[in-house]
């Protein structure tokens, strides 16, 4: 069976996993742990512990269980002062943590609970902060803050070296293809390409890259970005010219509806200009890429999934 190797963080990468797990390949996710913010940012200022929250958001895109185990882990006790803001499956892999003494002996019991459906890796064990150099050289730090600065951020790190999950490198080693989920690119990518050890071993692997691109742009973060300024920016930690693929939405979103979607999150349609590319190398698959879930724009996780075990099982045909 192919072996895909997904980076991402968030909702992007969860989306990404409800479709591709559909198919029949060999999945690792694996996701950043420096958010700060929410039930999250409260459990590791109190237990100096790394992210949790993307960690079991992507554990549900990926179970296989009933809705009643997935409202339990979901479920948030509202009318508790102290308990209301963090939500079961936050408390249960944390209480894992505890019983079992780290993130990589917790993992497994988790997944089994909920019957996940491939491999989910932590990027380290390291409790760590991303760090953003804003364009007058001031520091920004902490994801949390960085989503919320009003100064354009031009390069990210950690408060420290990090030592990257010695699976992740044997999973990428073994990968068949390796992806960038979509997402944010300052706090669910780029904290994947900070460690220059990891970047290596990505690019030497014998795997080609894909980079799924975002349908929208993010307020400060990639405000008129279009599908190559996002290639440009990853490509700038990665290295030039070493992706190999992107997919991205080639479908005009309608401007009421977009206009409605645009949040501080979420801003304008990203813009895919083929006359860009022309010099590149890199391989385009276009489609529409969107749906609409619940009244919001979301990626078309079955399509998306799709496209991506075709180009894994036929290439460039």
């Amino acid at each position: 069976m192919k072996k895909i190797v997904i980076f991402g963080g968030g909702s992007g990468l969860s989306q990404l996993l409800k479709g591709i797990k559909l198919f029949p390949v060999e999945i690792t996710a694996v996701v950043s742990v420096a958010d700060n913010g929410g039930s999250t940012g409260l459990l590791r200022r109190e237990l100096k512990i790394p992210a949790v929250g993307d960690i079991t958001k992507v554990m549900l895109s990926m179970a296989d269980t009933n809705q009643d185990v997935m409202d339990l882990m979901n479920y948030r006790f509202t009318k508790s002062k102290t308990l209301g803001i963090h939500s079961v499956k936050n408390l249960l892999l944390i209480a894992l943590m505890d019983l079992k003494g780290s993130f990589a002996n917790a993992m497994p019991v988790m997944e089994k609970i909920l019957d996940v459906k491939g491999n989910i890796l932590p990027l380290t064990e390291d409790n760590v902060n991303l760090v953003g150099i804003t364009t007058s050289g001031k520091k920004v730090v902490g994801e949390y803050q960085l989503t919320k600065c009003a100064s354009k951020i031009v390069e990210v790190k950690y408060d420290k070296d990090i030592t990257v999950n010695p699976k992740v490198i044997k999973a990428v080693n073994e990968a068949d293809l390796i992806v960038f989920s979509s997402g944010s690119l300052l706090t669910s990518v780029v904290p994947h390409l900070i460690d220059k050890g990891l970047v290596n071993i990505i690019n030497k692997a014998k795997a080609e890259k894909v980079y799924i691109c975002n349908l929208f742009t993010q307020p400060g973060e990639t405000d008129d970005f279009t599908v190559k300024d996002h290639i440009d920016y990853i490509e700038k930690y990665l290295g030039k010219g070493n992706l190999d693929v992107v997919i991205a939405n080639n479908e005009i979103i309608s401007s009421d509806l977009a206009e409605k979607y645009a949040t501080e999150e979420q801003k304008d349609p990203v813009i895919l200009d083929m006359h860009e590319l022309v010099d590149s190398d890199i391989y385009v698959i276009q489609d529409k890429l969107f749906t609409i879930e619940d009244g919001w724009y979301r990626h078309d996780a079955l399509k998306t999934g799709y496209l991506l075990f075709s180009y894994l099982m036929d290439g460039r045909k």
